[in-house]
């Protein structure tokens, strides 16, 4: 019975000894997970798909070509506008001007007709002037040839007048309303040349894509998300804290990430710390975190090592040793 007892004591003494070497070297380790903030492009315009540029896993940068929207009616909506625009401007180029060289040069060819219905006119009266104080010819008739005279030169001042406005350019309120509709008119081209613009989504981010939601053929809805893209600067990880450590988590310093496939630990800056304590994480990757206080703690790794972490992959985090702790 002695040698049982010694025997369990001498095991007990292997295992504290164990145990307290194991505790001794080893990080405070957490756990969490990696998260993605994922970019959803979408056009605000719907359609049926006409054309995909990507696939899942393509990396690409901002401007490429992404994907293609039937666009036959905003076509046809930005040539009409066009059109418009061009008929427009040539009517205010119109008023700009006088009437046309043809139209003035009828007015000339009556205003030379009239002058000489007016000379002919003027012979005529001192012809019958003449006539009259002879006493050939009656005052009645003297007094039809003084109004036939009085009126070729009427005529003649008209058409001497009418030949001036043919040559003026239209009034002034006229041009300002032929201008205000030039405006309106490339208003209205800008909106079809935008709404055309966006049946042809291109990438505003860098980054890699994640998901296609459709298939070539499918309609899309106005606003509905066509794929996802994942920008390295949107990678994040997750974790959870013991209310005990929380006192060795602050925003801006780094701590370790240590992941299955991870060719090497990668560092990561905290940049929030939970206001509030939960009692169990969303995500357990520990049994040995149940029921305790915890605290959710968000961190963000360089762009470079982002590329090796993915979305909902389970992590382990640690403490960085003291003098980098320092250095930080």
């Amino acid at each position: 019975m002695s040698k049982f007892w010694s025997f369990i004591t001498s095991l007990s003494i292997i295992c504290i000894g164990f145990v307290g070497c194991t505790n001794k070297n080893s990080a405070v380790n957490w756990y969490g997970y990696t998260v993605g903030d994922f970019v959803y492009i979408a056009s605000p315009l719907g359609g049926r798909l006409e054309k995909i540029d990507v696939s899942p896993g393509d990396t690409v940068h901002i401007g490429s070509q992404l994907y293609e929207l039937e666009s036959e009616s905003e076509v046809a909506v930005r040539e009409e506008s066009a059109s418009r625009l061009d008929n427009v401007k040539s009517i205010t180029n119109n008023l700009s001007k006088g009437r046309r060289l043809e139209e003035i040069r009828v007015i000339e060819a009556q205003l030379a007709q009239a002058l000489a219905g007016q000379n002919y006119a003027d012979s005529s009266l001192k012809r019958d002037q003449q006539t009259y104080e002879i006493g050939g010819l009656s005052k009645a008739d003297l007094e039809i040839v003084i109004n036939n005279a009085q009126q070729a030169a009427k005529k003649v001042e008209e058409l001497r007048a009418s030949l001036e406005v043919a040559k003026l350019p239209s009034r002034t309120d006229e041009v300002l309303a032929a201008r205000a509709n030039i405006i309106a008119a490339q208003n209205v081209l800008k909106q079809s040349e935008w709404q055309l613009s966006q049946k042809h989504q291109t990438s505003k981010v860098d980054g890699t894509v994640y998901e296609l939601f459709f298939r070539i053929g499918e309609y899309v809805a106005p606003s509905q998300p066509v794929l996802s893209i994942l920008p390295p600067k949107n990678i994040k990880v997750r974790f959870f804290v013991p209310e005990t450590d929380l006192p060795s988590i602050q925003v801006g310093k780094s701590v370790v990430v240590n992941c299955d496939g991870c060719k090497k630990d990668i560092s990561v800056k905290v940049s929030r710390i939970g206001t509030q304590a939960e009692y169990t994480p969303p995500v357990i990757y520990s049994n040995s975190q149940r029921n305790k206080l915890m605290f959710l703690i968000e961190a963000y790794p360089s762009p470079e090592d982002a590329i090796n972490l993915h979305p909902g992959q389970p992590i382990d985090i640690s403490q960085l040793p003291q003098n980098n702790r320092n250095s930080n």
